[in-house]
This record gives C-alpha cells, sequence and structure tokens, in this order.
C-alpha cells in the first residue's frame, strides 16, 4: 500500500491530472444517474443510454471546462483546503446551471423532471469534494491510520508519532493544519485552559483540560505535545512544562510571538525547549536611551567579534545605528562569518552603516592604537578573553598573555587615543576565583578600575554577569546532543549551580554599562534564582519524554553520570565581591563599591607578570595572582567532597550578599581600598 502510494505521489502533473479529469467523469455520470433516482426512487430506474443518452454526453461537456476554467486541476490535493471546497462549489454551481439552460432549451421529448438540476448538483458538490478529501487522506496517510486503527489504538505505522497540541487558538489550529499536511505526524487532540471550549471538538480533536493530561494520554496515545501559544507570559510557560514533565511525551514549543511577527520564523516552525522556558524568567527590559548614547552616529569597536558575546554585541549594536562598526578578532573563520552575518542584516533590512574587519590580537598595543587613531573610535566593547576555565587551567601562559595583558594593552592604547568610553566583559568566576580563567579576568578589572584614577579622557566600565545562554560553551546545547544520543547525560556533581541569562540580556547589559559608567561605578543587575544543573538535566530529559535511570527507577530511559568538578571549578558562583549597593537610573541596574589597585602599582604588577610569562613560569604567574588582591585561592583538579564542601562554606561566610542575587557591572568608584 505505501510503495503504491509513493508510486502515485510521484506521478508527472500531466498524468495526475488525467486521472482527476477520467475520475470526475465517472462521478459526473453518477451524479445524472442519482438525480433521476432521488426524483423517481428506484420504480423509475430507466435506461441510461436509451432513454437520456444526449444528458450523459452532454454533462462531461458542460462541466468538465468549467472546472478547468476554475482551476480544480491545478490543486494539489495534499493541500486540499477551505479555498479548494468553495472552488469546487462555484464550479458545481456554474456547471449545474449551464446544464440546466441546455436541459430546458433543448426540450428533449422524455421529459427532465423540474427537480433533476438540483439534485445533480447536490450529488455532484458531494462526490466531487468528498473524492478529494479521501485522496488527500490517503496520500497524507490519514486514511489509512484510520481504518488500521479505528478505536485509537495506537496500532498505527511506527513512523507516525501521535501529536497533542497544547492551545486550540488560532496558533494551534494553524499548526493543526500544518500536521495534517504532515507525513510522518497525527494531531490527535488539543488541550487548552479555556474552559468554555472543554470537552468540545474543534476542527475534529477533541479538547481536553490541562488537568486531563494523563486521560489524554492514555486514550490517545499521544507520544509528543506541541505548545502552540507563541504569546505565552515565560512564568505561565514554565508552569505548563511543570505540569507536562512528568508525562512520557517529547514536548516541543512553536517560535515566540515577535519572530512570527517579523517573519523571521513560521508557527509550523516547532523548537525543543530552550533553558530560558525552563527557567521562566523575564527578560530584562532596557532603557531605550541608555542603548544609544554611546553607540547612535559613533565609530564603536568590538574586540572579539566573532564570539558568542561578541557577535550579538555586533548584531545589536547594528540595530542603534552606528556611524561605523570595527570588528576586531583574532580568528579568520570567526571574523569571516560575523562580517558575512552583519552585511546580510544590512542588505536585508537596509541599514546603512560602515563595517571594518580586523585580525589581530588584543596584545599588539601598537595595531591597536593605530586602529584607535586611525578611525577616531569614541566605544569598545572588549570581548576577547579566553573563557573555558579548564582550557586556561591548563595553559596558564596563553590565558594570562590574551585575559589579562591584552586588556591592560588595549586599555593604554584606548587612554592615549582618547577613545571615550571602554567596556570591559568580566565573568561572575572573576569574584573569589579558584581558577586561573577566573583571576585573570578579576585582575584585569582591578586593572582598569586603577587605570580609571588617572585616565582623564577614557570612561573604564566593567560588565560581570553569569553563564550565557547558547554560547559555545553552554551545557543546554551539550545535554541535548546527549540526550538525542540517548545518553548518559553527564555532569560534573549532583550540587553544582549556576546563574543563566541569554545572551540577548547580557548584551542590552553591556551596552547600558557603557552609557550609565562615568568613571567611578560598579552596577548590579538582577539575575533571578540560581539554578541546579543535575535539575537542569532532569527536566530536559522529561520534556524529551524519556524517565531518568537511576538506583530509584532502574526501568529508567537516560542515565545522569557525575563526572567530577574540573580544575578549578566551583560548586557555586557568586556575584558580588562586597554588599554595598543601592538604586539607578534603570529600575533593574543597582549601583555597588569595589576595590582597586592603586594606579602607581598597576605598572609594576604588569612588568612582573609580563616577565613571567616571557620565562614561561606557570608557577610563577600563580604566585603573583595570589599576592595581588584578587582573593584567588586555587583548588585542586580532584578536590574531595569534604574540601569542597568546606572551601565553599567559607565562601558563602564571607560573602556579604543582597537580598536578591545580582549581576555585577563594575568599573572604579574613585576610592581606594
Amino acid at each position: 500500500m505505501l510503495t503504491f502510494r509513493r508510486k502515485l505521489l510521484s506521478l508527472p502533473k500531466r498524468s495526475k491530472r488525467i486521472i482527476m479529469l477520467l475520475l470526475d467523469v465517472q462521478l459526473i455520470w453518477l451524479s445524472v444517474w442519482i438525480g433521476f433516482v432521488l426524483r423517481l426512487g428506484t420504480s423509475g430506474m430507466h435506461n441510461p443510454w436509451h432513454d437520456y443518452t444526449w444528458l450523459y454526453i452532454c454533462a462531461p461537456l458542460i462541466t468538465l471546462p468549467v472546472f478547468i476554467r476554475l482551476g480544480l486541476y491545478r490543486a494539489v490535493l495534499r493541500y486540499f483546503g477551505h479555498a479548494a471546497v468553495i472552488a469546487i462549489l462555484k464550479a458545481t454551481v456554474l456547471s449545474s446551471l449551464l446544464l440546466a439552460l441546455i436541459v430546458y432549451w433543448y426540450q428533449p421529448a422524455q421529459i427532465v423532471p423540474r427537480s433533476f438540476v438540483l439534485n445533480y448538483w447536490v450529488t455532484l458538490f458531494i462526490l466531487t469534494g468528498g473524492v478529494r478529501v479521501l485522496i488527500r487522506r490517503y496520500l497524507l496517510h490519514n486514511f489509512s491510520s484510520m481504518l488500521a486503527d479505528p478505536l485509537g489504538d495506537g496500532v498505527v505505522s511506527g513512523k507516525m508519532a501521535r501529536v497533542a497540541i497544547y492551545g486550540a487558538g488560532h496558533a494551534g489550529r494553524q499548526l493543526l493544519a500544518a500536521l495534517r499536511n504532515s507525513m510522518d505526524k497525527i494531531p490527535v487532540a488539543f488541550i487548552d485552559d479555556d474552559r468554555s471550549i472543554a470537552n468540545r471538538v474543534i476542527d475534529g480533536l477533541w479538547v481536553y483540560r490541562p488537568k486531563h493530561v494523563e486521560q489524554m494520554i492514555q486514550e490517545t496515545r499521544a507520544s509528543e505535545l506541541f505548545l502552540a501559544i507563541p504569546s505565552l507570559h515565560p512564568q505561565r510557560r514554565n508552569e505548563i512544562i511543570s505540569l507536562l514533565e512528568p508525562y512520557p511525551v517529547h514536548v516541543k514549543t512553536v517560535p515566540g510571538i515577535d519572530e512570527i511577527v517579523s517573519g523571521r520564523a513560521s508557527i509550523s516552525e516547532l523548537r525543543e525547549i530552550d533553558i530560558e522556558d525552563l527557567l521562566g524568567r523575564d527578560v530584562v527590559p532596557p532603557v531605550k536611551t541608555l542603548l544609544s548614547s554611546c553607540i547612535f552616529d559613533k565609530t564603536v569597536m568590538v574586540t572579539g567579534a566573532g564570539g558568542s558575546i561578541g557577535s550579538e554585541l555586533c548584531r545589536q549594536i547594528l540595530q542603534l545605528k552606528p556611524g561605523r562598526l570595527i570588528l576586531f578578532e583574532l580568528s579568520e573563520y570567526a571574523l569571516y562569518r560575523i562580517e558575512h552575518n552583519l552585511r546580510g542584516i544590512c542588505e536585508t533590512q537596509s541599514i546603512e552603516v560602515d563595517i571594518q574587519a580586523f585580525l589581530g590580537s588584543v596584545e599588539d598595543r601598537k595595531l591597536m592604537q593605530t586602529l584607535f587613531d586611525s578611525w577616531k573610535v569614541n566605544t569598545v566593547y572588549h570581548a576577547a578573553a579566553y573563557k573555558h576555565v579548564p582550557i586556561v587551567e591548563e595553559n596558564v601562559v596563553a590565558g594570562i598573555h590574551n585575559n589579562l595583558l591584552g586588556t591592560y594593552h588595549t586599555a593604554l592604547a584606548a587612554i592615549s587615543a582618547q577613545v571615550e568610553n571602554f567596556v570591559l566583559i568580566s565573568t561572575d568566576k572573576a569574584v573569589r576565583p579558584t581558577n586561573v580563567m577566573g583571576a585573570s579576568k578579576r585582575f584585569a578589572e582591578l586593572v582598569l578600575q586603577g587605570l580609571a584614577q588617572t585616565a582623564t579622557g577614557t570612561i573604564f566600565t566593567m560588565v560581570r554577569f553569569g553563564n550565557v545562554l547558547g554560547s559555545s560553551g553552554s551545557v543546554v546545547p551539550k545535554f541535548r546532543s546527549q540526550i538525542e544520543k540517548r545518553g548518559p547525560v553527564t555532569v560534573t556533581h549532583p550540587e553544582v549551580t549556576r546563574y543563566f541569562m541569554t545572551v540577548e540580556e547580557a548584551v542590552q547589559l553591556v551596552i547600558q554599562a557603557g552609557s550609565l559608567g562615568s568613571g567611578g561605578d560598579v552596577f548590579v543587575l538582577d539575575m533571578g534564582e540560581p539554578v541546579k544543573i543535575a535539575d537542569l538535566a532532569r527536566r530536559m530529559i522529561h520534556l524529551y519524554g524519556y524517565t531518568v535511570l537511576d538506583q530509584n527507577h532502574p526501568d529508567g530511559d537516560i542515565e545522569i553520570a557525575y563526572t567530577g568538578l574540573r580544575p578549578g571549578e566551583k560548586l557555586f558562583e557568586e556575584l558580588l565581591v562586597g554588599a554595598d549597593i543601592s538604586g539607578t537610573e534603570h529600575p533593574r541596574i543597582m549601583r555597588a563599591r569595589e576595590k582597586c589597585i592603586p594606579g602607581d602599582e598597576i605598572e609594576i604588577r604588569m612588568q612582573q607578570i609580563a616577565e613571567a610569562c616571557v620565562r614561561m613560569d606557570a608557577a610563577e604567574i600563580i604566585r603573583l595572582l595570589q599576592q595581588s588582591d584578587l582573593e584567588y585561592r586555587p583548588l585542586s583538579a580532584q578536590p574531595d567532597d569534604l574540601l569542597w564542601k568546606e572551601q565553599n562554606r567559607n565562601i558563602e561566610k564571607h560573602s556579604a550578599k543582597p537580598e536578591k542575587p545580582y549581576l555585577v557591572i563594575a568599573s572604579q568608584n574613585g576610592d581606594i581600598a
């Protein structure tokens, strides 16, 4: 049966149209015969080729040209819908009227009953429309699956996934139409919060209440569930996802309403549940005046432009219409990719911005000075850094060269060129660091805060934030890949906890920080609650329709394997060094105070670090980092649980935390601690 269906679908268009035309001839003849039967009954059955031969000849000759003219043979039956039904209605009405004129003008000896034409029209409309609906259902498997599974017991082809749709509104019905054109999905039910439509049938599907999800799964054998509420509030979305978590269904979602309205996505583009859906966090609303203050009609440079943060910075800066955007990147491929992406955006959105791309290292002070002077740069967003903790831990010299010395040389070049604003992208790992990457970023913060004391033309601002969703090192895509391979899903430690924010949020914050900074500020953003990574892994496994395999569930599908903390990795990340914070003009950004290195000591310390790097003396670099007021406490590669608990307990004991966790954006406040 499946082979015949495929052969039928693979026929040329001309052959398909001829088949439909011949089929319609048979339906027209049948409609003529039924038209007489409905009027005369079986006792009045006539010999069609004896009494009304002329009518059986005239009917196709009149009807088929009308069908052709109104495009019935141009329609693709797999996508047969309301428009095609209207076309059939028009075609059958017009052809029946023409046939009526012929009948009553011709005045045959054998009288044709007056009700014949009405009977003929109704029968022809039902037959031509009904046959096309049945053919469509057959081509889309729905007809065959309905025959094979009339009671809905799930006994259908293994390739046919049974799908429930959460949301019976406009988006849900659009998704239903798309699924009915699918070759591997069978929509079986709606779920909706609206009580007025509960326990009713919409577009052929029964509508269940959310509290009846388990009943729906039992009755329909649904294995997938699609969220079709694009305008849903994040908190409500998280509540729905939490409701669906315990059930063995693979949950996907349609794109957000902004993507659908802008044309970047369509209702039918289903996606896996994102971590922001799991977190249920509201996006921090930006202040538009702060977004454009350091960018509009100015020359802006982004270092590390090809990275996760750098590339999103470039895209958002482009929308704010700078006079010129300069991309600076060490990787040739990353530079090519972001430049190509930005030029494509400019072309499709008619944005006129001068984009310049340069290869090089931020450690090259002469190159940075030349670029700043030549292009009269006004604002620098310094995103260039090595951020992968275990890699930097094993490559101490390279990490310090790029993250610390590179920042120092770029900052000095910016001061010499009178760059107006310099914004450093930092990390939460810089707070009481336990690894080289965090220590290098904390040292860079202190250095820039010290330079801010004497720099007269350049405002230095530091932005410190937690894990960025969707970045190259994000845990979410790794978990997704492991789940698709049926595990195991690897987590470093059962208690490891992290803060998360979207790359869009992080970049909006970075841009606003450059506007809020005055050379003596520390800014803090409300980040919400931290997330336990093991819980995140469990939720993702459940939302893929699987169960966790552990001691309590030996029949589960996917195991969570704990691999041990990596070199230099903390159980808990922090966001604040101190607790002295106050409000700003932005409703969710606070101002804090943090210490710095005195300006007259910076050059001495940088010289010591640079000399140790030249000697490739990693041990000396570690010693210098520990002596530099960073609160740097390096941890062993494989610490035991007692050591970790004690160190994290000490961190928490000495950390003055605000009532809510905050994201830190730091620059020197003018006071020397």
